[in-house]
């Protein structure tokens, strides 16, 4: 299938810079840095050789957060929301609006960013377990090419704040809620941007928490989401609902456990209003790291890579969190920002099927070096670059239970183990996903056809067995 980056052009937006630093904090974490020694990071089992290192590459920053919906961004039309810092970044590089998470849940989703390659075959089948140690990662990686590779924030590989990230040199953030370790993340990374004076470019990971904090309306909802709004000065402020709200559309015994109907309309409205605030919280300590790079000496070779693991239910479907197969959940935003080197800007690529497994490829392209052999993501440099290539049929994901999605262009299709029931939406006529033709016999070769597409996928997987579950402190 050949497909061309879909240039949907808008002016670039004039950012004014903030006018406050807080120094005091930078001095601090420039003082974490400072003292930590680099660790022997490199690979043994490299599966392919890596070049030596070219002092021209570029420094990654790769900013991740936890729970970001692909819609809830003021720079992709979100009246509900202001996230003014993601949206400089959406207006300098291209967005990728077909990018699809690989699992929707923490550690899975995170372990193929890191690996490139499928939660299957590095072991990461649920939370809390960590990655195969014979699976090349991305600090392994680029340790070994010759790059400085930091680390701030929730990792979740198994654990999930941590100072030690096999391959990173680890920059404290502790082990608290995301409202509260998100500006020691931001305050971490901001220090390093301002400080960070060697030859060696570096690769830095910026990893936020918010606005996973969404969990605890759910987890503590008779608490947090009384039925009597907590708030009634509120009550004119709250966004709609979505308009899959009370859609149900026949699903595997799985996936119609995950229903959640305690809410009323009064209480998923304030769900939603509190998940949008959550999201500004994350948009102002990314907006703290952007601005430290824009003012630092390394603003023009430093390409910014932002992303989330899963989406968050939001009402749609009346679901709740993650861990479902549908495009609330699986759909992450993605972009990509290097004006330095020719990554066309304020760009939406509406076409190409993108996932967590292409982050590494790209990467390790932009940088010059080969990608681990075990690696299936594809590099998006052409895309960045507004070239015509041939690109992937399809994307596969895992889910919870064990089930399994193919998506096409056209079409979503969804199996789980041992249950009669399959899915499959029409993407392009039901983005909403209300209505499964399975059963409908003139879509019967469409379901056979993408049958044999993940069955395909399937048997080309290296599977192995999965890591231990490692609880914190266990």
């Amino acid at each position: 299938m050949t497909s061309k980056a879909n240039s949907n052009n808008k002016p670039e937006s004039t950012c004014t810079r903030r006018d406050f630093i807080r120094t005091t904090t930078a001095a601090g974490a420039s003082g974490v840095l400072a003292g930590m020694a680099m660790s022997d990071t490199a690979w043994a089992g490299a599966a392919t050789s890596v070049p030596a290192l070219n002092p021209t590459k570029p420094n990654f920053l790769f900013v991740i957060c936890d729970q970001l919906c692909m819609d809830a961004l003021s720079g992709y039309g979100c009246d509900d929301v202001h996230t003014p810092n993601l949206d400089r970044l959406i207006s300098r590089g291209v967005s990728f609006m077909e990018s699809h998470s690989t699992s929707p849940v923490c550690s899975p989703a995170r372990s193929s960013m890191f690996t490139g390659v499928m939660p299957q075959e590095n072991g990461v089948l649920s939370n809390n377990r960590p990655i195969n140690s014979d699976v090349p990662t991305m600090g392994k990686w680029f340790s070994q090419a010759g790059y400085r590779t930091f680390y701030s924030g929730k990792w979740h590989l198994p654990d999930t704040y941590t100072c030690d990230i096999d391959g990173f040199t680890v920059l404290p953030s502790g082990q608290v809620q995301g409202d509260l370790a998100d500006v020691v993340v931001s305050g971490n990374c901001e220090a390093f941007l301002r400080k960070y004076d060697e030859t060696a470019p570096f690769v830095l990971v910026a990893s936020f928490m918010q606005p996973h904090d969404i969990c605890y309306w759910y987890i503590l909802d008779k608490v947090l989401v009384p039925e009597e709004l907590p708030f009634p000065e509120l009550k004119d402020k709250l966004p709609g609902l979505p308009p899959n709200n009370k859609s149900w559309p026949k699903a595997p015994r799985e996936l119609d456990k995950l229903k959640w109907t305690a809410f009323n309309e009064t209480q998923w409205r304030y769900y939603r209003y509190i998940y949008y605030r959550q999201v500004e919280m994350l948009d102002a300590d990314i907006g703290r790291v952007l601005d430290a790079l824009e003012q630092s000496k390394h603003a023009d070779n430093t390409v910014v890579i932002f992303t989330s693991d899963h989406g968050d239910g939001m009402g749609r479907h009346s679901l709740v969190t993650k861990w479902h197969p549908y495009d609330e959940s699986m759909k992450v935003p993605l972009v990509i920002s290097w004006p330095g080197i020719g990554v066309m800007q304020s760009v939406r690529n509406n076409t190409n099927l993108v996932n967590g497994l292409d982050i590494l490829a790209t990467m390790c392209d932009l940088a010059g070096i080969a990608a681990p052999a075990s690696a299936w993501g594809r590099s998006l440099k052409p895309l960045l670059m507004g070239q015509v290539c041939n690109w992937r049929e399809f994307i596969s994901a895992d889910t919870n239970a064990g089930g399994k999605i193919v998506r096409t262009s056209q079409y979503k299709y969804v199996q789980y183990p041992n249950d009669p029931v399959e899915q499959l939406f029409d993407m392009l006529n039901d983005p909403w996903e209300t209505k499964n033709l399975y059963e409908e016999a003139r879509y019967s070769d469409i379901v056979k056809s993408h049958r044999q597409l993940l069955n395909d996928w399937q048997s080309r997987l290296k599977i192995v067995k999965p890591s231990p579950i490692l609880l914190p402190n266990a």
